[in-house]
């Protein structure tokens, strides 16, 4: 039994292919880089990382400036929401309202009247006072919101022709309120040059 127990363990042992167990051929030789591909290597590293800082840098400065605000004048306002107010003139009271509020707010963003803080005597008084407005556009407002102020307050239940009337009463006093440019040969405005 012992005689069998060596020629069993030589039998297990793996065999090279050189014929021995414990050498191995040798390795090619390892090729080391110059130094060339280690400072390409580095520059677009580099270039990587700048690009990286710059995207970085517009983005946050994109997300930092505010959006231009777009300014629409109050006759523009005032005529869309005159436009608005017309799917009311089945109501009578909310269209008042809403004609009413319209010209009181654009009379106070155009010619900054405080016509929306005051009753209609109120504002009225004040405006005989201004040369803003012509004497027949006085009038015509005192009448519009006088109108308005019987429907709103008095109960008056107007038909849709009177309430046609009224919103055609704001729209000619925005038309005619409505700040015109200046012609090209009016002082202050540049000629044109040749």
């Amino acid at each position: 039994m012992t005689n069998t127990q060596p020629a069993l363990k030589a039998a297990a042992a793996p065999v090279s292919p050189f014929g021995t167990n414990d050498i191995r051929a040798l390795k090619p030789p390892v090729e080391i880089p110059s130094g060339w591909f280690w400072f390409w290597i580095g520059l677009a590293t580099l270039v990587v990382l700048v690009a990286a800082w710059l995207l970085w840098r517009y983005w946050r400065k994109k997300k930092a400036t505010p959006k231009p605000e777009i300014i629409i004048p109050p006759h523009e306002r005032a005529r869309k929401k005159l436009a608005e107010a017309l799917e009311l003139i089945g109501q009578p009271r909310p269209f008042c309202i809403a004609v009413s509020d319209t010209i009181r707010v654009y009379l106070e963003e155009r010619f900054e009247f405080h016509a929306p803080d005051r009753t209609t005597e109120e504002f009225l008084h004040e405006l005989r006072a201004t040369m803003l407005l012509t004497i027949d556009q006085k009038g015509s407002l005192g009448e519009f919101l006088s109108g308005c102020d019987m429907v709103k307050f008095a109960r008056y239940e107007p038909g849709p022709k009177e309430l046609q009337i009224l919103h055609e009463s704001a729209t000619r006093l925005i038309d005619e309120t409505e700040p015109q440019p200046e012609p090209v040969g009016a002082p202050g405005a540049s000629a044109p040059t040749a």
